[in-house]
Order: C-alpha cells, then sequence, then structure tokens
C-alpha cells in the first residue's frame, strides 16, 4: 500500500481512501504535506485537529470552486468538484474526537456537498428514508439501467465510513452490471449515528430486514433476487444479517470478521493497527456506551462461530493476504463454519497481484470488479451495457 505517512497508518489509510474514491493526488498532497511532521503523533489529540483543518482548508477551496462552475452554468464541472469537496470533508471529519463539535458540523457539511454534487452531475441515485422503528435509516438507492424490476444489493457500511465513501467506491460498477443498489447508513454508522443516535447492534438482520421489506414495496425491485454486501465490520454484519434473513439470495463478505471480539481486544492491545485514531473512543460511540468495558461485552457477542452454519445462500469472503487490522484466519474460519453455504467461495487477494491490504485499500478496484462480477453472476444480472 502507498503510505504517505509511513508511522501512521490510520492516516494513510485515509489517504488511500481518497485516491480511490475520486480524490486528485495534488489536492491530496496539498492537505497532507504539512502534516508530516505531527504524523508520529497518533494518538495526540492537537494531531487529529491537524488533520482536521489541513482537510477542511482543502475541502472549503475545491467546494469554491466548484460554485463558481455552477454559477457559470457549468453543472457538470461544479458536480464533479463538489463531490470531490464532499468526500473531503468526511474524511476531515474521520479523525477528531466524536465529541468535538466541529466534528459534526464537518460531516453535515460533506453530506450536503456531496448530494449537491450528486444532482448537478445528474448521477442516477435517489435518497430514501428506510422504516426503522420510531426511525428511519438514510440510504442512496440507485436504479440499474435495465427495464422492469431488476436484481437489487443492499450495502452496509462497516464500523466507520458512510454511504457516499460507500457509493464512490461500487455504485457505477454495479450499475454497469444491471444491478441495482440500495446504501445504507444503518446503525452504528452515518447519518443514522450521528443525526439519530442509533448505535450498532450484534443483531444486524434487523436493520437488513427492513432494507429488504423497504425494496419489496419497490416496483422495480426483483424481490427473489436481493443480495447483501458489506465491508470492513461488514464482515460481521453481512453473514450475520444473511444467516437469519433468509430473502438474501447471496452474500459478500468484504473482509471477513469472524470474531470481532477477539479482533477488537488484539486492537486495543496494539496488536493489530487501527481503522481510526482514537479507536477506543470510537468503538464506545458506535455502540452507544459510557466505558470501553461495556463497548467490549457488545463486541464478544458479535462472533460468527455458532451463526455461519445457518447461512443457505452463496457465500463469497474475500480477503487480503496482509491485512494489518483484521488477521487472514477470521476468513479461514468463516469459511470453515459457512458449512451449508452452496458453493461458498474463499478469495484471498495476495501481495503479488495487489488487494492485499485491509478491504483492498491498496487496489480498491481489483476487489470491487471481483466482488461484482461475482454477484452478477449469483444473482443472473443482465450487463447494462452503459
Amino acid at each position: 500500500m502507498f503510505e504517505y505517512f509511513p508511522n501512521n497508518y490510520p492516516w494513510s489509510l485515509a489517504v488511500m481512501s481518497a485516491l480511490n474514491r475520486g480524490g486528485q493526488i495534488s489536492e491530496i498532497d496539498e492537505a497532507c504535506r504539512p502534516l508530516k511532521e505531527v504524523a508520529g503523533r497518533k494518538n495526540d489529540p492537537v494531531a487529529q485537529i491537524a488533520w482536521f483543518e489541513s482537510w477542511m482548508k482543502l475541502a472549503e477551496r475545491v467546494e469554491r470552486l466548484g460554485l463558481i462552475d455552477e454559477q457559470a452554468n457549468h453543472p457538470l464541472s461544479a458536480g464533479r468538484k463538489l463531490m470531490r469537496a464532499g468526500l473531503y470533508y468526511l474524511l476531515a471529519e474521520r479523525m477528531p474526537s466524536h465529541k468535538d463539535p466541529r466534528r459534526m458540523i464537518a460531516y453535515k457539511r460533506g453530506v450536503a456537498t456531496y448530494a449537491k454534487g450528486l444532482k448537478l452531475r445528474r448521477e442516477p441515485v435517489e435518497r430514501v428514508e428506510i422504516p426503522y422503528g420510531e426511525h428511519t435509516l438514510p440510504a442512496f438507492f440507485m436504479k440499474a439501467p435495465v427495464p422492469g424490476r431488476a436484481p437489487c444489493i443492499v450495502h452496509f457500511d462497516g464500523f466507520d465510513v458512510t454511504k457516499e465513501i460507500i457509493y464512490a467506491s461500487v455504485g457505477e460498477e454495479y450499475r454497469r452490471r444491471g444491478i441495482s443498489l440500495l446504501i445504507v447508513d444503518h446503525p452504528g454508522v452515518g447519518e443514522a449515528l450521528r443525526l439519530q443516535n442509533l448505535p450498532s447492534i450484534p443483531e444486524t438482520e434487523k436493520p437488513a430486514a427492513a432494507a429488504v421489506d423497504y425494496l419489496e414495496t419497490r416496483d422495480d425491485v426483483d424481490k427473489d433476487r436481493i443480495g447483501m454486501v458489506a465491508l470492513s465490520l461488514g464482515g460481521y454484519y453481512a453473514p450475520r444479517a444473511a444467516a437469519f434473513e433468509k430473502r438474501f439470495k447471496c452474500c459478500v463478505a468484504w473482509g471477513a470478521i469472524y470474531d470481532f471480539g477477539a479482533a477488537f481486544a488484539a486492537r486495543i492491545n496494539g496488536t493489530n493497527e487501527p481503522s481510526v485514531p482514537g479507536f477506543a473512543e470510537h468503538a464506545q460511540w458506535v455502540f452507544g456506551k459510557k466505558t470501553l468495558e461495556e463497548a467490549m461485552a457488545v463486541t464478544r457477542q458479535m462472533t460468527l462461530e455458532k451463526v455461519a452454519a445457518n447461512i443457505t445462500c452463496p457465500l463469497l469472503i474475500v480477503h487480503g493476504e496482509n491485512d494489518r487490522q483484521i488477521p487472514l484466519w477470521h476468513a479461514e474460519k468463516t469459511y470453515e463454519a459457512a458449512v451449508n453455504s452452496p458453493g461458498r467461495e474463499l478469495k484471498i487477494f495476495s501481495l503479488a497481484d495487489g488487494g492485499a491490504e485491509h478491504c483492498g485499500a491498496d487496489n480498491n478496484s481489483l476487489i470491487v470488479d471481483y466482488i461484482t462480477d461475482w454477484v452478477a453472476e449469483k444473482l443472473g444480472a443482465s450487463v447494462a451495457g452503459v
């Protein structure tokens, strides 16, 4: 993986997220170059604010350029810049403590800027609200350009990403394969966490079922060809959901997590790399707990040990050989335990070929191509030809 900050994995991971999702390398360098001297201070709140301020400055400049294009009646150019600015705002928001009020300001600005960019670019994206008890789950729906009812993928996020970041990775590839896409900010991430205070829960079949219920109300979705994909912590979320929600016809764990309790403890102990600074505090936020001990109690419930055997749809497990956050044994154990999944597959991306880092951070396109091709085969999708 290209490591702009060799002594700071979470920051380098964020840089790769920007590069993999349409960020411009000269702009990214502009934000990162002033940060080199403080990059070694991994858990220093002052360093995280330096990251925040540098990326906010970049995002504001790119947004300003987009608004100039909009005023000049160049909506496509404006939209591209605004989507990029929205991405930069969300990457700025990634590093400070969630208790810092500036983080919420950056998040709201990032979501709004990205949404405006989608509209100006005429991206085929519909914002929807999925009923979920007394709440709703904000989501993006993207209709495949095929006549009639199309197959659809429910896409969950992970531990620390959002629907906007997911869309920038995968949206067009599903569309080109004739597959509609529903990207959900489920409990524990994105708008569900930040704006509705909905924490993550081990029983991910509950929000997943709500997503399927919603899709069954649409006359452009084939309810008999719905699958599920999720990345990072989604390596637990998606298999867990598929084990109990039998309407899913296929499932992809984009980065396996067999036992999140074990993975979480390893990160807390410094054995594996954290995805974000202040990992323990971030987890308390994600799971809605006041103490680390309470958060760890939730993670210990998040295991596929007695769950994976209930998966009865095709399951693809994708993992990187050099995943520094989640060791490869999580993928191997998930595969071994999913004994009732017909045609289950374990795909390991090697250092020699690329895609070997966590969720393909070193080469996102390799992973996305493999997953979307697999899903298209399992759901019987037709190539859209666009």
